[in-house]
C-alpha cells in the first residue's frame, strides 16, 4: 500500500520499511476503533467550520461507521502492506470515496491522530483495570471480614514480632488498592485531554474548532497549547506506567506473602491442589507457581517507568520517531497486569486459612508487648515494664493467655475499619468509571 506521505510512485525500500514500521502493525489492531472514532469526530468538525461540505462529511462518516462495525464484529483485518492503521483507514476512504476521501486529513497530522488514538485507548484500558481492581478489592474485603478473628503472626525483619490477623492482612491489601486507584485517577485526569487539532505540533491556519472534537470524543478538556499537546506523547505513557507499577507493587507484595504463607515453614494458608503445581521428582510438593509468576510479572511492570524514561527523556520538544517504541513497551504490560488481576480474582476465593496458628510454642513471645501494655495499664512506666518482661523472657518465666486480646483503636485487630476503607475505595472507583 502506498504510504500517505509519498509524493510519487517510487518503489519503497523493503528493509527500510520493515525497520521503520517495526512492531506497529502488531499493536495497531487495538487502536483501530479509536482511529475511526477520532476520524468521525474530525470529519464532523470539518463540516461544522465549512472546510468540507455536509454531503462530504456524511459520505465520510458512513464509510467510517461501516469500518467501525467491522472492527466491533472482529471481522476487520489489518492490511500487512499498510504502514499503519491510520494509513489503512485513510486509504479505505480514498478507495471508496475518491477525492472526498482525501479530504479527511485536512487540518490534521498523523502526529495528533496517533496521539488521540493512544489517549482514547489508554482511557478505556484504565476503565478495564479499574473494574478488575474492584473485583479484587471486593474479595479482599470479604475475606478480611470473614477471617477477622483468626490470628496469625506479624513479622518485622522476618522475625516474629506481634500478633496480627487475617482480617488485618487481607484488609491491608484492600486499603492499598484505594491509594493505587487514587494515583490511577490522577493519571486519567492528565491523559483525558484532547490533543486533536495540534496537527504536527504547531497547529494550522485552518479555522478548526478543537472544543467540538473534545466534546464529540468525550475528553474532559483539551491540551490547549499545540506544542505541549505533542509533548504529552510519551508523557502520557510514562504517567500510566508509573500508576501501573504502583498497582503492580501491591499485587506483587501480596503474591510474595502468599508464597511465604504457603510454605511448610509458615503453613498459614492452603489452596486446593488444582491451584498449585507439582514437582517432576518430589511427589510431596505443592508449588505456588501462580503467585510466583504474578510476582515476577509485577516486578517487570515496576521496571516499566524506567524503560519509558530511557526512551523519551533525552528528546527535545516536537515529535520524534523514538516515540513509536512506547507502544511496544506499554501495551503488553497493560495486558500482563490485567492477566495478573484476573488470575488473582480467580484463585483468591479458594484460599483456606489455618486456625490456631499462634498455639505453636514458637509464637509464645509474640505477646510480649501485650503483657508490657498490661503492666503499663496497672501503673508501671513503659520502660520499667519493658525491662521486667524482657527479664521474664530471658529466664523462661514468660506466660500469657492470648485469648483475651483487646485492640480497639481504628485500624487495629479489633477495629478493621473495613466500612471506611470500602467507602474510600468506592469513591475513587466511581470517579474512574464515571
Amino acid at each position: 500500500m502506498k504510504k500517505i506521505w509519498q509524493k510519487d510512485n517510487t518503489t519503497n525500500n523493503d528493509l527500510v520499511t520493515k525497520f521503520t514500521v517495526g512492531k506497529d502493525l502488531d499493536f495497531d489492531d487495538r487502536l483501530a476503533k479509536y482511529d475511526v472514532l477520532g476520524s468521525i469526530a474530525h470529519a464532523k468538525m470539518l463540516a461544522e467550520v465549512g472546510l468540507i461540505r455536509l454531503d462530504e462529511e456524511q459520505a465520510i462518516v458512513a464509510v467510517l461507521e461501516e469500518v467501525l462495525s467491522e472492527i466491533e464484529k472482529e471481522t476487520f483485518e489489518i492490511d500487512k502492506t499498510a504502514e499503519d492503521i491510520h494509513s489503512q483507514i485513510e486509504n479505505i476512504l480514498i478507495e471508496k470515496l475518491g477525492e472526498t476521501g482525501k479530504k479527511i486529513h485536512t487540518a490534521r497530522s498523523r502526529n495528533d491522530q496517533v496521539l488521540t488514538d493512544i489517549k482514547l485507548y489508554l482511557i478505556d484500558e484504565i476503565r478495564e483495570i479499574t473494574e478488575l481492581t474492584d473485583s479484587f478489592f471486593q474479595i479482599l474485603k470479604d475475606k478480611a471480614n470473614l477471617h477477622k478473628d483468626v490470628l496469625l503472626p506479624g513479622y518485622t525483619h522476618l522475625q516474629v514480632a506481634m500478633p496480627s490477623s487475617f482480617g488485618l492482612w487481607f484488609g491491608a491489601y484492600a486499603e492499598s488498592l484505594v491509594d493505587d486507584l487514587e494515583l490511577l485517577f490522577a493519571t486519567k485526569n492528565i491523559i483525558n485531554k484532547n490533543p486533536l487539532g495540534s496537527a504536527a505540533g504547531y497547529g494550522s491556519s485552518f479555522p478548526i474548532d478543537r472544543e467540538s472534537t473534545t466534546y464529540k470524543l468525550g475528553f474532559r478538556t483539551l491540551n490547549h497549547n499545540v506544542v505541549y499537546a505533542q509533548m504529552t506523547r510519551g508523557k502520557s505513557e510514562k504517567l500510566l506506567a508509573n500508576s501501573l507499577s504502583v498497582l503492580a507493587g501491591t499485587l506483587g507484595k501480596f503474591s510474595y506473602d502468599v508464597c511465604l504463607y504457603l510454605s511448610q515453614n509458615f503453613d498459614f494458608i492452603s489452596f486446593p491442589k488444582e491451584f498449585t503445581t507439582g514437582s517432576s521428582i518430589m511427589p510431596h510438593k505443592k508449588n505456588p507457581d501462580i503467585f510466583e509468576l504474578v510476582r515476577a510479572r509485577c516486578n517487570r511492570i515496576q521496571a516499566l517507568p524506567n524503560e519509558l524514561v530511557l526512551v523519551t527523556n533525552n528528546l527535545p520538544s516536537g515529535y520524534h520517531r523514538d516515540l513509536q517504541l512506547t507502544k511496544e513497551i506499554l501495551f503488553p504490560a497493560i495486558d500482563s497486569l490485567k492477566e495478573c488481576l484476573e488470575i488473582l480474582i480467580y484463585t483468591l476465593p479458594n484460599i483456606e486459612v489455618k486456625n490456631n496458628i499462634l498455639d505453636d510454642e514458637k509464637y509464645k513471645y509474640i505477646f510480649s508487648v501485650e503483657k508490657i501494655n498490661e503492666e503499663v495499664k496497672n501503673g508501671k512506666s513503659f520502660r520499667d515494664a519493658y525491662i521486667q518482661i524482657g527479664q521474664e523472657i530471658d529466664n523462661s518465666l514468660f506466660e500469657y493467655d492470648y485469648k483475651e486480646l483487646n485492640h480497639s483503636h481504628q485500624g487495629s485487630l479489633g477495629n478493621l475499619c473495613l466500612d471506611e476503607i470500602e467507602y474510600q475505595f468506592n469513591k475513587m472507583r466511581d470517579k474512574l468509571l464515571g
